[in-house]
Formats: C-alpha cells, sequence, structure tokens
C-alpha cells in the first residue's frame, strides 16, 4: 500500500491564488447525479466544494440514525435485565447480535461501494435497519430480539464504509482526519442520544416502543442520505485514482480476489487490523459494563448510572473529532494518535481494577475518559485507513478494516458478561480489555521502531 499524496482535489478555499481545478470534459457515462460543474470560474468550483460539508452532515447523522438503538441497549441493561430475566451474558450477546452479519457484509458492502453510488448502497441498508426495527416492535421475547438485531446488522453493513467512503472523496488532504473525525462522532453521539431517550421509553411504553422509535429514526437517517448526498464534482464515483470501467471488466476476476487477499499482508493493514480489534473491544466495554459497573460496584442508581453513560459517550464525540483534528497536524503521522489512545485506555482500565474503581467519583471520571479515548480513537484510525487504501479500493480497504474489528464486536460482549457472570466482579473484564489492549500496543509499538531502524539502514 502507499501513502495518498494530499493535493488532490484541490481544495479552491485553501489556496485562493491556485484557481479553479480543471474540469475535464464531459463523457457519455458522467453520473447524472453528481454535482455538475458551473464553469470555470473560481467562485463556481468553490460553490461545488463547499457542498462537502452538506454531505459531512448527512453522513454523520445517518451514521447516528442506523446505530440509534443498538448503541442504546447498554443503557437499557438494567431494564432488560428485568424484564427479559437476562444474565449479563445474554445481555452481552444483544450487542453481539447486530454484529454477525458484518463479519462478511462489510466486506460485500466494500464491494459494492467501490462499484456503485454510495448514495443507494448506505440508503438501502439504513433503510432496511429502519423496516426491521419496526417490525421487530411486535417481538415477543428475547429470542425474537435477537432475530431482529441479527438482520439490524445486515443493513447496517453498509452504513459504516459506506459514509467514511462518501467523506474521504470529498475530503482527501489535510482536512480529511478532521471531517473523518466528526462523521465518526456520529456513533457516540447516536449512542449518547440514544441512552437518553430509550430507557426513559421503556420505563413509560415497555421496552418493546424503543425497537419503533428506533426504526423511525434510522427511516429519517435513510430519507436524509438519498436525498442529499450526491457524488463529488469533476470525479468519477470511487475519485481520480479509480480504475476505469473498461479496466475494471479487463481485470479478471481471479486477479481481483487475489488483489483483495494480499491486502490482509500487507503490514499497514495488520497494524491497523490489531489496534483497530483491541481498541473496538474497549468500546464495546465501556458501552456495556458502565452502567453495570457504576450500579453494582459504586452502588450508583440505574438512572444516575445511565447518565454518566451518555457523558462519557458525549467525551467520546469531543475525542473523535479532537484527535482526528490532532492527526491532521501530527508530524509523526495519524497512527501515533492511535498508539497515544492505547495508553490512555490502559491508564483508565488500570484504575478501575483498584479499590478506586469502587469510588463514584473516581469510577464516573475515569468511565467519562474512557469514553473520550476509548471512543475517541475510531476518527483517527478510519481516517489512516482511507489514505493507505490502494487506488481504487478505498471502499473494500474499509470494509476489510472494519470487518475484522467485527470480530471482537461480536465476541467481546458476551465474552465480558461471561466473566461478570461466572466471577461477581468486573475485575477480569477489565483486565482482558487492558490485556488485548497492551499486546496490540507492544507489538505495533515494536514493528514501527523496526521499520524506522530498516529506513535508516537503507539511507
Amino acid at each position: 500500500m502507499r501513502q495518498r499524496t494530499a493535493g488532490t482535489p484541490a481544495d479552491p478555499s485553501a489556496d485562493p491564488s491556485a484557481g479553479p481545478p480543471a474540469t475535464p470534459p464531459a463523457t457519455p457515462s458522467a453520473d447524472p447525479s453528481a454535482i455538475p460543474a458551473a464553469g470555470p470560474s473560481t467562485a463556481s468550483a468553490a460553490a461545488a466544494w463547499r457542498y462537502r460539508w452538506v454531505v459531512l452532515g448527512i453522513a454523520t447523522f445517518t451514521q447516528a440514525a442506523a446505530g440509534f438503538f443498538v448503541q442504546g441497549i447498554g443503557a437499557m441493561g438494567v431494564h432488560l435485565q428485568r424484564d427479559l430475566s437476562l444474565s449479563t451474558a445474554q445481555l452481552g450477546l444483544l450487542i453481539s447480535a447486530a454484529q454477525v452479519v458484518p463479519l462478511v457484509g462489510l466486506l460485500v458492502a466494500g464491494v459494492l461501494l467501490d462499484r456503485y453510488d454510495e448514495r443507494w448502497v448506505v440508503g438501502f441498508g439504513a433503510s432496511l435497519v429502519a423496516v426491521v426495527l419496526c417490525v421487530g416492535g411486535a417481538a415477543p421475547g428475547y429470542v425474537s430480539l435477537l432475530c431482529v438485531l441479527v438482520v439490524v446488522g445486515a443493513g447496517y453493513s453498509t452504513v459504516q464504509p459506506g459514509g467514511s467512503k462518501s467523506v474521504a472523496s470529498w475530503f482527501e488532504g489535510s482536512r480529511m482526519g478532521l471531517a473523518m473525525g466528526i462523521r465518526q462522532a456520529g456513533l457516540p453521539l447516536g449512542a449518547a442520544l440514544a441512552s437518553a431517550v430509550l430507557p426513559v421509553l421503556a420505563v413509560a411504553f415497555g421496552w418493546r416502543s424503543t425497537l419503533v422509535a428506533g426504526g423511525l429514526v434510522a427511516l429519517l437517517g435513510a430519507g436524509v442520505f438519498m436525498g442529499f448526498y450526491r457524488r463529488p464534482p469533476f470525479r468519477g464515483e470511487a475519485g481520480p485514482e479509480a480504475p476505469s470501467s473498461t479496466e475494471a471488466v479487463r481485470v479478471p476476476l481471479a486477479a481481483q480476489l487475489r488483489s483483495r487477499v494480499r491486502m490482509f499482508r500487507e503490514p499497514s493493514m495488520v497494524r491497523i487490523m490489531l489496534s483497530g480489534t483491541s481498541l473496538i473491544s474497549v468500546q464495546c466495554g465501556v458501552g456495556i459494563l458502565t452502567v453495570l459497573h457504576l450500579h453494582e460496584t459504586a452502588s450508583l442508581g440505574a438512572g444516575t448510572a445511565a447518565l454518566v453513560l451518555v457523558v462519557a459517550q458525549g467525551a467520546g464525540v469531543v475525542g473523535r473529532i479532537g484527535l482526528a483534528a490532532w492527526s491532521d497536524r501530527s508530524s509523526s503521522g495519524r497512527y501515533v494518535v492511535v498508539r497515544v489512545c492505547m495508553v490512555a485506555v490502559l491508564a483508565g482500565m488500570a484504575v478501575l481494577m483498584t479499590p478506586l474503581g469502587r469510588s463514584p467519583a473516581v469510577a464516573c471520571s475515569v468511565l467519562v475518559w474512557l469514553g473520550f479515548f476509548g471512543f475517541g480513537w475510531y476518527g483517527p484510525w478510519v481516517a489512516h485507513v482511507a489514505e493507505v487504501a490502494p487506488p481504487g479500493r478505498t471502499g473494500f480497504a474499509l470494509g476489510l478494516a472494519m470487518s475484522v474489528n467485527q470480530i471482537a464486536i461480536v465476541l467481546v460482549p458476551p465474552t465480558l458478561g461471561l466473566l461478570k457472570d461466572l466471577t461477581g466482579s468486573f475485575t477480569p473484564a477489565w483486565a482482558l480489555l487492558s490485556a488485548m489492549t497492551a499486546v496490540a500496543l507492544a507489538v505495533t509499538t515494536r514493528a514501527s521502531r523496526g521499520r524506522r531502524a530498516g529506513r535508516r539502514r537503507t539511507g
């Protein structure tokens, strides 16, 4: 893989003296949904590129809307355990159920996104989430709720990589980290809103009403994305580096599959996948254990504990934006910011495993700290993935990295719940997350030092 240059496409607002970007001749295959070039004037080009902030807004909103219900399950943990007589492991399995299909679905979505307009791929997926959740409002019990969430995962498979690809195609260059951080903040933003709203609905109208509410929110997200998303001006579907359709036809299918399989062995992708699985596990742990830890260990009421989770997820919103913006300006590269997040979450979980973790004030503060870094890492991480993706393979690279994360998302929540059920303590769960993060940090740091030493020898 190679690092993309930061110069494409030119941002008219960044250098007023640079003039407008060149307008290629129209072709019969031009996408009618793309924003047309209004002419060679700098003002027209700048106006077209200002639309990228609209794209960023709708991608962020759709992300929050599509993940609204699933991200709120952790906040409803006490209510679901009481109403459905669930163990902690069964509660974790609910979160995992929505992540099973994306193990393969994210890869399929990545291929679709490299071939078709994000507008329809993302819109269809978010619509499927909406329909299934609304129908699932009639779910009679735990098993049917599990089945609903499995199908929800199929629809959500398109939203995560599709929204990331749409932002990456509009924001290549020095602002990509900030833009990607804002877009990825949609997930903790939706989680924070869901954590505040869904427990109230569950108390007032029952847990089934929360599915209908989640479905209506997802439907709104789908409508907004399909109604307002457009491709970047002056560019093809996947950007200037993407192969043309005639080139894609000439490449044999076997060769295309081999090129994708080789991505698994690329050192940069190995580093991305290792750090991603460890930190996404921390994110899952914060989501599922925060309310239970504060309720059982720190003796806080269920409502107060859910409010702390809302604050922690809000800190994650700030973290995704702030850390991604930092990565834009970091002279050491985006991945250094990801390593800083790993160090920070190790420090936070170490405190939770001591007697200080039983103190309400300390536990609340540490969990908000973990929200900032345990959610915030995703902004610079996904920007790094988009930058190192091969030409014309951005969608697949995002889908690949996210699908590997799905393994942890599926396995970690029920594993953490089972550890809690077997031991009666949250310490083993935090210890497991700490061990995974420490191993990822050690391996990726050693690999980075080895590459730097090799470059010095060859230089």
